[in-house]
């Protein structure tokens, strides 16, 4: 199936793309951003943002659709907050995107470590607001109340796809089990950090589409979401990483996702990013900033 035209994108060049992937190597980091072979790397890194994957660069699931490599992980590297902290600093960056491979393999899932970077971000870089991108947990609640405890200013859980195609794409992963997760964190107690409003963490999910779902099925997992309390929405077209991958069903125009953003916004997102190209941290400190403003505007009405 040949690629249309608005999916290609330049190749990555420029000053500060050029930093960005210095830095990340000299510090020893991955980012989901190399390893998820995200095709906006060079709109973002150009930009000077990057998304941080922790835990390493291996994955203990084996989803369909993702390009990160699976195996059995090497242990955690307990200084690896502490660089992804440094790395935040040096850039400048006001809103930091922390990522995971999923470590089935440790005993909480590796919210410890999660725990651990937002709190030497928030420590050591004043102002910057912290955005983690989870997985499941396997359903643990205890290792997701480790994370809301860090307070994160938003907690991004992705959906991926529809809820018919989890045995096919997320075959380890379970729709219900990550809409519980969404909905305990939009019901979890307000952060207490000095200096912060006094509000609970902003809950985020992505859907990739074209795998092979209905449009009917797209708006059903929106309102799901919608139903466990997802404030920011991401949409972005599927692209195989390979052959080995699932194959892609269709490709959606740039106006289907126009529409799908304007539905989600009617549904009562508060934000919605919407395109061919969008990914889970794609515009994230946008979507973070206009959630912040409603908040405050709904703490001065009241």
């Amino acid at each position: 199936m040949m690629r249309p035209s608005w999916l290609r994108v330049r190749a990555p060049s420029g000053h500060d793309y050029e930093e960005v992937s210095r830095l990340v190597e000299s510090a020893r980091l991955h980012t989901v951003c190399r390893s998820a072979h995200c095709p906006n790397i060079g709109e973002c890194w150009g930009a000077r943002t990057a998304t941080f994957m922790i835990l390493g660069n291996t994955c203990t699931r084996n989803c369909r659709f993702c390009a990160v490599g699976h195996g059995v992980p090497e242990p955690a590297d307990q200084d690896e907050p502490r660089r992804v902290a440094e790395a935040v600093s040096r850039l400048g960056l006001k809103h930091a995107v922390i990522t995971s491979v999923t470590r089935d393999d440790l005993p909480d899932g590796g919210a410890g470590m999660f725990a651990e970077t937002i709190r030497l971000i928030h420590q050591n870089v004043p102002g910057c607001s912290v955005e983690v991108l989870i997985p499941d947990f396997r359903g643990d609640w205890t290792a997701l109340n480790i994370v809301i405890r860090a307070e994160p200013e938003v907690i991004n859980h992705n959906i991926e796809t529809v809820e018919r195609l989890y045995p096919v794409i997320r075959p380890q992963a379970a729709y219900a089990r990550s809409l519980e997760l969404l909905r305990r964190v939009a019901e979890a107690a307000p952060v207490r950090r000095p200096g912060t409003e006094q509000r609970s963490p902003r809950t985020k999910s992505g859907l990739m589409v074209g795998v092979g779902e209905t449009w009917d099925e797209i708006l059903q997992t929106m309102r799901d979401l919608r139903q466990v309390g997802c404030r920011i929405l991401t949409i972005g077209q599927y692209l195989a990483p390979s052959s080995e991958h699932a194959p892609i069903a269709r490709y959606y125009a740039p106006e289907e996702f126009a529409l799908l953003g304007r539905i989600g916004m009617e549904m009562g997102f508060e934000h919605v990013e919407s395109g061919p190209l969008v990914r889970s941290s794609y515009h994230a400190a946008e979507a973070a900033e206009r959630c912040a403003e409603l908040d405050s505007t709904s703490a001065d009405e009241s």
